[in-house]
């Protein structure tokens, strides 16, 4: 934690928490589409669908970390993981995944996985620790409108 702060406590996000978890996307450089798929209507619905699953790190009220743990019935993803850089190598990124993986396997997922940026090598060490396999593979992607 870190210093003076109180014990950092992990919990469902709210509508409410919209506004800090962009800031907090945007600080760890996650650049936000809040046009688009980071919206707040698409951030209300993606908590309505992912309820217990979509998660935030509390010092207290400040929120310094996320993550979006999120499935499609045969794998789980976990998604959006972010740490506020003055809290990063406490263990909150662990525990942010740790408990998104049990929320999901609340909901009868096995397996989970993660895309993680090439550059990343704190994320895929991260991710190793965790008992991930880490691998390359390509990624394809397409976009209804641009902005998403």
């Amino acid at each position: 934690m870190a210093r003076g702060s109180r014990e950092v406590r992990i919990r469902p996000l709210r509508l409410k928490d919209y506004d800090a978890v962009i800031d907090l996307l945007a600080a760890s450089k996650m650049n936000p589409h809040v046009r688009g798929r980071d919206s707040p209507a698409a951030f209300r619905r993606q908590l309505a669908a992912h309820p217990t699953t979509y998660l935030g790190a509390f010092d207290g009220d400040r929120l310094v970390g996320c993550v979006f743990g999120t499935h499609d019935a045969r794998k789980a993803w976990i998604n959006r993981l972010a740490v506020n850089p003055d809290y990063r190598r406490q263990g909150v990124a662990s525990r942010l995944v740790t408990e998104a993986e049990r929320g999901l396997r609340r909901q009868g997922m096995d397996m989970f996985s993660a895309l993680i940026d090439a550059d990343n090598r704190a994320s895929a060490a991260l991710f190793r620790s965790l008992g991930y396999d880490v691998t390359k593979l390509y990624y394809a992607r397409k976009k209804r409108r641009k902005g998403i």
